[in-house]
């Protein structure tokens, strides 16, 4: 296998399409915004990336197996259309960041694609209950449309800047003249966050006017306050540490 290799599985038929990117993150935000998108709207498969950059596994599905990959599905919306990039796993190495962004915004401009969005989390540390949308962009043009949208730009945040292929889609793509912005839903960073999933997806929805259905995310996010409940009762009911219990023995 060559190290970075593409399976054409089908063609996309699609006009103007965006490349709307949701691999795993912070509080897998990204992730699952991109697979709502591609189960709500009925995606097809188009194209799997395959790398030696990517852990060496397989994943297992009714006894079949699916070497590691990213995918991308063509989806048509009432608005937009896009293409949407998800899957399992980030690269494991430099090189393979820098290698597989390139190889998916060569895909991208095959089928068209002019604009990019990036979806992914910011952690703040702590439960939240307001969530917010964090915003990076190339372009001023962009960064006004984003304001408008309700989308907060604060200075030098997030802290350290965008990794992995979120962050490197606005980069490279800014040196392809491809307009490209990040979306990062507020997120404690602690557990899968469907909650903040919603908060990107109800702006990307408003600037690239279309809609999607949100009940199985606040399915989710309601199955995820309860693990949230119960974890505080657990540590409510936790008795306090004494002096006596944080001496070290050994």
């Amino acid at each position: 296998m060559d190290e970075f290799d593409i399976e054409a599985v089908a063609e996309a038929d699609l006009s103007d399409p965006v490349l709307v990117e949701g691999l795993p993150g912070v509080g897998h935000v990204g992730k699952l915004a991109a697979e709502h998108l591609v189960e709500e709207q009925e995606g097809t498969l188009v194209r799997r990336i395959y790398s030696t950059h990517l852990p060496p596994q397989v994943s297992v599905e009714e006894g079949l197996t699916q070497l590691a990959c990213a995918e991308i599905h063509a989806v048509e919306t009432d608005g937009q259309d896009l293409l949407v990039l998800t899957g399992d796993h980030q690269a494991q190495d430099t090189n393979g960041h820098y290698g597989l962004t390139d190889t998916f915004l060569d895909v991208a401009e095959e089928l068209g694609v002019k604009r990019v969005f990036a979806l992914g989390g910011v952690p703040t540390g702590e439960l939240i209950e307001e969530y917010d949308v964090i915003g990076a962009t190339t372009t001023e043009q962009q960064r006004d449309e984003l304001e408008d949208a309700g989308v907060e730009f604060r200075g030098d945040e997030p802290a350290g800047g965008i990794v992995g292929v979120s962050g490197l889609l606005l980069g490279l793509g800014e040196r392809r003249d491809v307009p490209a912005a990040c979306l990062m839903g507020e997120t404690s960073g602690y557990l899968v966050d469907p909650k903040s999933a919603q908060a990107v997806l109800e702006v990307l929805q408003d600037i690239l006017e279309f809609e999607v259905d949100f009940g199985s995310l606040e399915d989710r996010a309601e199955e995820m306050e309860e693990v949230v409940r119960k974890i505080q009762e657990m540590e409510q009911s936790a008795p306090a540490a004494t002096d006596e219990d944080l001496r070290y023995i050994g």
